[in-house]
């Protein structure tokens, strides 16, 4: 089954009066309601998690805020079923505790409880009848607020154009921007953030253009766009008056969209350049301390040798500290390195339940296992002639034909240099032969000194015979200006251009006939 990554959090505040309430205090929305994060739609394979090794999801909440909180909280109940009541609880009450104004995504949580209550899922028993029925007057009350605030920033907005007062205008659109986020309304709030464009005048307006946009681009899922800004804030001379903070959060941005778009050696290094301003949780709003040390190790070890996880990430003071936060990132990171594959498959293992019910993560999870197992593969038989695939085999924890077909893969992509006896299950390193090696690199480079040399007779000859054409002493600074003395007994300064191509001619002529003698004679 093929369905979107990421949960509809759109809706217009024209959209809210669409709402209709069901008999049973459920509700829906018009398709207004997901207009606003369709960049966000791809198709993935939808992994169902029976229940995750480790999650504490009451500990791990709580490190965000705003709409990402909700957002993972629904993105965990549509694909854990042994989590799911939990989740649309915590997401529910989140809601009504900030007094949202995006009322149809509070109705739309409302329904799902409602569905998964019905259905018996785990944790019914414990549902109150509070969160199981729409409030329809907060609600209402809610859908008047938004629709009030809308208005009356619209027409402020308008009295500012008529004035032309810039940095009103500029405020204003901030301050539209802000309500329609606040409902929604991401398609909006992207384009009123962008408009303010035309009204930045100080670097701190255009950073604050840059974080707002950005802000709105990560959860439409437009991360080609975030990289856009993110370079722009890069480049502007005075980042703000928090320097460090901001150049971090833009570094966090910018790993989240490298990420999305599987570019895991950029992602990584993004991770990993992230100061120390971040461990508090202070982009809580976007992106937590834990996922930075999560995100940043494994694309590390799917991407980095040895030599670059040792630098980058090992000896790194910055980013140790993100890795306190997850140890078993720590040991894997060190185990990897020390050749302990057992151990590291073994947290792998136990952690990739987790790591499917992350927002951002679960959808690589495959392809970032896959190349670390593939660069442990690489470094388990690089030191060795001959390797046993049977002791191999009970290392990597698999059988030796599946052993077999992983081994033929990276031999035929030319990651290892081997051949396999299936008769005795042995891998045999190709041997290369050093002394001919050696020959042959000295032949090539002998070859390249004759072809030098034998380019360099070329050229002294041409010169020999005047085989340089000059442009007219109009064009030329002067008769001895960057002139060889050679080149000046050689050509007639007359300025005409015929005179200098006869000249020319002749040269070639006579350089041709001596070099028709010359060979004749050999």
């Amino acid at each position: 089954m093929y369905t979107d990554s990421q949960p509809a959090t759109a809706g217009t505040p024209s959209s809210l009066s669409n709402v209709t309430l069901t008999a049973d205090g459920t509700g829906g929305s018009g398709g207004a309601d997901q207009a606003g994060n369709s960049k966000r739609k791809r198709f993935v394979k939808v992994v169902e998690v029976d229940a995750p090794n480790n999650l504490d999801l009451d500990a791990y909440i709580a490190t965000y805020k705003g709409h990402t909180k909700v957002n993972r909280l629904e993105f965990i109940a549509d694909r854990c079923p042994s989590l799911q009541v939990d989740a649309l609880k915590l997401a529910i009450t989140e809601l009504r505790n900030t007094n949202t104004l995006h009322v149809s995504r509070y109705i739309n949580l409302v329904r799902k409880l409602n569905e998964a209550v019905k259905f018996g899922a785990h944790g019914s028993a414990s549902v109150s009848n509070d969160l199981l029925t729409v409030d329809k007057a907060w609600a209402d009350n809610q859908m008047l607020k938004a629709k009030q605030q809308t208005d009356l920033l619209e027409g402020e907005l308008k009295n500012y154009k008529r004035n032309s007062i810039k940095e009103s205008i500029r405020m204003g659109n901030i301050e539209l921007g802000n309500h329609y986020y606040e409902c929604g309304d991401l398609t909006s709030a992207h384009r009123s953030y962008s408009r303010t464009r035309d009204y930045c005048t100080t670097s701190k307006h255009i950073i604050e253009l840059c974080m707002n946009v950005i802000k709105a681009s990560i959860e439409l899922g437009n991360f080609p766009h975030v990289l856009t800004y993110v370079v722009k804030a890069e480049s502007t001379p005075e980042v703000a008056q928090d320097k460090e903070l901001t150049k971090a959060k833009l570094k966090a941005a910018s790993g989240l969209a490298n990420l999305d778009l599987s570019k895991y050696p950029a992602a990584a290094r993004d991770f990993l350049s992230i100061g120390e301003e971040l461990v508090g949780n202070q982009y809580g709003d976007v992106i937590s301390a834990n996922d930075i040390a999560v995100y940043g190790g494994l694309c590390a070890l799917a991407s980095f040798n040895r030599t670059e996880l040792k630098r980058l990430v090992i000896d790194n003071v910055g980013f140790r500290q993100y890795l306190e936060l997850e140890p078993h990132i720590r040991d894997l990171i060190q185990g990897f390195y020390n050749s302990n594959y057992a151990l590291c498959l073994e947290i792998m293992d136990k952690w990739k339940n987790d790591y499917l019910l992350d927002l951002h993560l679960h959808s690589h999870i495959e392809a970032l296992y896959t190349n670390i197992r593939k660069k442990a593969l690489v470094q388990f038989t690089s030191p060795f002639l001959t390797v046993d695939l049977t002791k191999m085999a009970k290392s990597f924890s698999t059988t030796v034909p599946a052993l077999e077909k992983e081994l033929v893969s990276l031999i035929i992509g030319g990651q290892i240099e081997a051949r396999i006896d299936s008769q005795q299950k042995i891998l045999w390193a190709k041997q290369t032969n050093k002394r001919s090696a050696i020959f042959d690199r000295s032949t090539a480079m002998g070859q390249d000194y004759e072809r030098e040399a034998k380019a360099l007779v070329l050229r002294m000859q041409m010169m020999n015979h005047g085989l340089v054409v000059k442009g007219p002493p109009g064009e030329r600074g002067g008769p001895n200006d960057g002139e060889n003395p050679f080149d000046a007994a050689h050509h007639p300064r007359g300025g005409r251009d015929r005179e200098m191509f006869a000249g020319t001619r002749a040269n070639v002529s006579s350089f041709l006939s001596s070099f028709s003698r010359d060979r004749q004679h050999r």
